[in-house]
């Protein structure tokens, strides 16, 4: 089984986060897991390959040929697949995966979370999504996320998809036995069960 890491190519501004994506790392190796993440070798995402790598994990980078150019590519990685584009990237993390963990991060990590827990959704597949919240960093997102839910944009069974969880320990636990709900996604039709 492997879990892919959406993460920032920075550190942010705390020491918390690039603490938090090394627990993260060593967690998922520790538990035989794999890590497939964006290939590149800066910020938490650097931080959560190289933990993983550190305790003997498998660890697989999927990196834009053009990113690799501009020498941000992990070269120490188990696998390292280079590809043609952003979307071919995303497309292919999500195959070689079976669940998935998001850090904080930027607009890249919130768009790649919000496109694979979409998937879930609309029923593309079945896999686990979670955010680590590393000091509270997701807390007002997921008050805006439950505020769809209140007002009709989101189905409540759809919102459980998204895992929440302060720590690495727990937030894999849940990601590797957690059964994502099965339900149509537009309001006003029946909930299944």
């Amino acid at each position: 089984m492997r879990i892919c890491v959406f993460s920032g190519s920075s550190f942010g501004r705390s020491e918390t986060y690039r603490n938090a994506a090394v627990s993260l790392g060593r967690t998922i190796s520790r538990k035989g897991l794999g890590l497939v993440y964006g290939g590149a070798s800066v910020g938490l995402m650097g931080a959560v390959a190289d933990a993983a790598l550190n305790e003997g994990g498998e660890v697989i980078g999927v990196l834009p040929r053009k990113l690799a150019n501009q020498e941000v590519g992990h070269r120490g990685l188990t696998r390292l697949h280079l590809v043609d584009s952003i979307h071919e990237r995303k497309a292919m993390m999500a195959d070689l995966s079976d669940g998935f963990a998001v850090l904080p991060g930027g607009i890249g990590t919130l768009e790649e979370a919000f496109e694979v827990w979409t998937w879930s959704q609309l029923g593309f597949h079945s896999k686990s999504v979670g955010l680590l919240n590393v000091d509270g960093f997701f807390d007002g997102l997921n008050g805006f996320l439950d505020s769809l839910v209140t007002e009709h944009f989101l189905k409540s069974v759809h919102r459980e998809i998204l895992l929440c969880e302060s720590s690495p320990e727990m937030l894999i636990d849940k990601l590797t036995t957690t059964r994502v709900p099965v339900a149509p996604k537009w309001i006003g039709m029946p909930e299944a069960r």
